[in-house]
This record gives C-alpha cells, sequence and structure tokens, in this order.
C-alpha cells in the first residue's frame, strides 16, 4: 500500500472558467489575508504607541524593516516553489505538486536554521546602528530584533504553506489560517506588551514574543492539516521523504532572484532609515515613517501583495496548460482590480490624515505634521506600486524572476537612493525630499515591469518540471 490519503482535487476553474471569476478566486482571500495580517501590525503600533510612545513606534519600524531584509531571502524560495507547484497544478500533476512542497520545506527549514537565526542574533545591534536610531530607538529595537531573527521560523513556515497552497488554487485554506494567526497575536500582544495577571509589562519586546508564539502555533496546525490528507496539497506515508536536489536546485534557481531582488528593496528601505535618521528631526520622522510608510501604506501594499500573489498563480497554472493568451488577460485584470483599491486607500490618505495617526497614539504636533505630508505623497505612489506588484506576480508566477530583480535594482535602489545622495550633497536634504524620491521609484518600478511583461519572454520559460497533456 502507498499509504496515500484522500487528496483534493484541483479547482480546474483556474484554467478553464471565467479568466476574471479565476484571479478573483485566488485574489480575494489572498486580499482579505494581507489587510487581516496588516491589522496586526496595526494594533502593535498603537499599542506601543499608547503604552511605549513614538520612540517604541520608531523602533518598532526600524526593527521590522531589517527583519523583513535577512528573512527576504529565505522567503525568497517561496517563489522558487510556487512556479514549480502553479505549472505543474496547471498540468494536473498531484505527486509533483506534493514533492515540490516538502522539498521547499526542507530547504527554508535549513535557511532559517543556519541562517535567519545565528546571523539575525549577532549581527542585530550593527544593524541598528547602521540605520541612525537614535540610543533611545537602539534600546528599545535590541531585544524586539533579536527576538524575531530567533523566533522568526514559525512565520516562515506559515507563509511557506500559505504560498505552496494558493499557487495550487487554494487560497481559502491561507485565509482562515491567516486570520487565526492574527487573532491569536493580537491576543499574546496585549497580555505581552500591557501585562495582565502575573505577566508583567514588557512593551515594544512583548509585541515580538507575541508574534513569535503565534506563528509558531498557526504552522504547526498547518502541518498537521497536509498530513491529514485534507488539502489540495499532502504529504502521505508512501511518498519519497528524501531530499530531491534536482528539485531543490529548480527551487533556487527561481527563488534566489526574488530573494536577491527583495534585499535590493529592502536594502534601499534601510538606507532610506539612514537617510531619515540623519535629519535634524529624526526620531519625530522616523515615527511619521514607520506609522505612514510601513504600516498605513502597507493597506495598499499588502493588498497589491495578494494580487500579485493571484496574477503569479492563476498566470503560472494557465501557462502549465498551455493557454498563454489566458495567463496574461489575468495578470491585467489583477491590475486594475489593484488600481481600484489603491485609488481608495489614496483618498483617505488625503481626507483623514490625523485621524488615521491618531489611531497609533500619534498626538505630537511635529510628527503629525510630518506623517501629513508623508500620506499626501504615498497617495499617488500607491498607483504605481500596485501597477509593479501586480505585473511583478505574472513576471515570477510564470518564471521571470530576474527581469524584476534588475528592475529593483533601478528603481529601487538606483533613484531613490541616488536622488537623496544628490540632495544632501547639493541643496540640502529634507523629509519632503526623501519622499519625493519613493514616488520616482514607484514610478520607474512599474513602468519597467509592464514594458518587460509586454515582451513576453515569460511564454516561453521551461521550468525543468515532467511535460504532462493538461487534464481536461
Amino acid at each position: 500500500m502507498s499509504g496515500k490519503p484522500f487528496q483534493k482535487s484541483f479547482d480546474r476553474s483556474i484554467v478553464d472558467g471565467p479568466i476574471a471569476g479565476a484571479v478573483w478566486k485566488i485574489a480575494w482571500p489572498t486580499v482579505l489575508q494581507n489587510v487581516i495580517g496588516g491589522m496586526q501590525g496595526v494594533v502593535d503600533h498603537a499599542l506601543v504607541g499608547h503604552y511605549v510612545g513614538f520612540t517604541g513606534n520608531a523602533a518598532v519600524g526600524v526593527s521590522l524593516q531589517i527583519f523583513i531584509v535577512v528573512i527576504v531571502f529565505v522567503m525568497s524560495l517561496y517563489t522558487g516553489m510556487g512556479v514549480l507547484v502553479a505549472r505543474a497544478t496547471g498540468a494536473g500533476d498531484h505527486e509533483t505538486v506534493n514533492r515540490v512542497v516538502y522539498q521547499g520545506f526542507l530547504a527554508s527549514l535549513i535557511m532559517s536554521l543556519l541562517v535567519l537565526a545565528p546571523i539575525g542574533w549577532f549581527a542585530a545591534p550593527y544593524l541598528l546602528q547602521l540605520v541612525n536610531a537614535t540610543a533611545a530607538v537602539r534600546a528599545e529595537a535590541l531585544p524586539f530584533l533579536r527576538t524575531m531573527m530567533v523566533g522568526g521560523i514559525g512565520m516562515m513556515m506559515f507563509f511557506m504553506l500559505g504560498g505552496a497552497l494558493r499557487a495550487a488554487g487554494d487560497a481559502r485554506t491561507p485565509l482562515r489560517l491567516g486570520v487565526a494567526l492574527t487573532a491569536l497575536n493580537i491576543a499574546l500582544n496585549i497580555v505581552f506588551i500591557r501585562g495582565l495577571g502575573p505577566i508583567p509589562a514588557l512593551g515594544t519586546v512583548g509585541a515580538a514574543i507575541g508574534t513569535v508564539i503565534a506563528g509558531t502555533l498557526v504552522s504547526a496546525t498547518g502541518f498537521g492539516l497536509l498530513l491529514s490528507g485534507r488539502l489540495v496539497v499532502v504529504w502521505h506515508r508512501g511518498m519519497d521523504w528524501s531530499p530531491d536536489w534536482k528539485i531543490i536546485r529548480q527551487i533556487f534557481r527561481f527563488g534566489l532572484p526574488t530573494g536577491l531582488q527583495g534585499i535590493a528593496m529592502n536594502v534601499a528601505g534601510v538606507m532610506l532609515l539612514r537617510f531619515i535618521g540623519s535629519l535634524p528631526l529624526s526620531a519625530e520622522t522616523q515615527a511619521a515613517y514607520a506609522i505612514g510608510y510601513t504600516e498605513l501604506f502597507s493597506f495598499i501594499t499588502w493588498t497589491s501583495v495578494g494580487l500579485m500573489g493571484a496574477a503569479a498563480a492563476v498566470a503560472g497554472q494557465n501557462l502549465g496548460a498551455g493557454k498563454a493568451d489566458r495567463a496574461e488577460r489575468a495578470v491585467h485584470i489583477a491590475s486594475r482590480m489593484g488600481l481600484g483599491i489603491a485609488a481608495t486607500f489614496g483618498v483617505l490618505y488625503l481626507a483623514i490624515p490625523d485621524l488615521l495617526y491618531g489611531i497609533f497614539g500619534m498626538t505630537d504636533p511635529v510628527v503629525v505634521g510630518i506623517g501629513r505630508d508623508l500620506l499626501r505623497w504615498l497617495s499617488l505612489s500607491g498607483l504605481f506600486i500596485t501597477v509593479a506588484l501586480t505585473y511583478t506576480g505574472g513576471l515570477q508566477g510564470t518564471g521571470d524572476t530576474k527581469g524584476p530583480l534588475y528592475i529593483s535594482i533601478v528603481s529601487q535602489i538606483g533613484i531613490p537612493l541616488g536622488l537623496c545622495t544628490i540632495l544632501q550633497a547639493t541643496v540640502g536634504l529634507t523629509a519632503t525630499g526623501i519622499w519625493t524620491a519613493i514616488v520616482l521609484g514607484h514610478m520607474t518600478r512599474a513602468a519597467l515591469t509592464v514594458a518587460r511583461f509586454k515582451r513576453g519572454k515569460w511564454r516561453t520559460i521551461d521550468v525543468g518540471l515532467p511535460r504532462q497533456a493538461p487534464v481536461a
């Protein structure tokens, strides 16, 4: 006996049904999950702002920016895994899907334990100095950052499970797990940040402890579902549990460019923090940036990342099924959905900026004034970033992961950092100059990504999996 339990069938409407419905079927649970997930950051910042102050907000914002730089390399494996899973799903190959997800798990486990935890722990103090964080911000940020680095494997595995299931056409299970993660995280953070009963108030580091515990528990639940046979991806006793180096190489082949892209983007973010740290009102500007860009703007970016995942999954599956024109239409539709959402949030940024900052306990007039100016720029920038991200999803989902890397180097490093350097050396750098550099970078990224996708080279990429006829 193979020991294989029942496995759910693939949703063939993604490659055969109405194309807008196929995109929406993957997009809405993913977008909703990302918005709900973003709420936990909102709650963290709000609690820290009320119980610690804007120094705590700056510490969380700076730490998360650094944490993302470190983990993005590990998470890039999930892009490579998703390319292979989507192609195999489009071809109707269950066993290849199961095997690819398992190999992605092995690779990410090793990377998390051998790269993320040790390097993150020892490098944390130097990284905080790199971004010009003040002594008060560093004191709050160091324990937070180290806790996230060492305990971040639970969050890594959660993202791996979600990416695998969405690439295979199941976006609802990651949504359920994401809702559970957010609810548990919020509850734990309330306890650890402010204290409850015998648990003392831990302030900023309490937010990290709650996140680590919640990620570990929810990931364990997700792996239990994989082994139960109730999902579209199944790990069963009869499968080969040994490493498959051919698949792992393909995962790295498609994932590493995405990792380098993410590192480039987030290093640029860290360097922007360094420029912000050089301003006369550095702590106030970092606090405004942490709330405005890291949290409020995330309602656009995380929504767009959800649409990016939907575009990647639907385009990848349709290319695997031999339907390249349908894959292209899916990406165009995802982009239009993103523009509508970005415009809605942009109106809110313009209409009620003081109220939005007030949610996080930001009442300091200097911080709110800087934040108000930032949100005006971000209301425009959101339109460009959503186009850039959805078309990036189309490229990455079909296997073109190098193009977005080259584009990010130009648009997220060359333009914003170059402009800030020039301004600093000539007329003098201001917060408005930094916000201008961010918008110009997003504009360039959107234009280059759309142009790359329209060239159509993604149509002929071979991912190295066995060729099968599409399942009717």
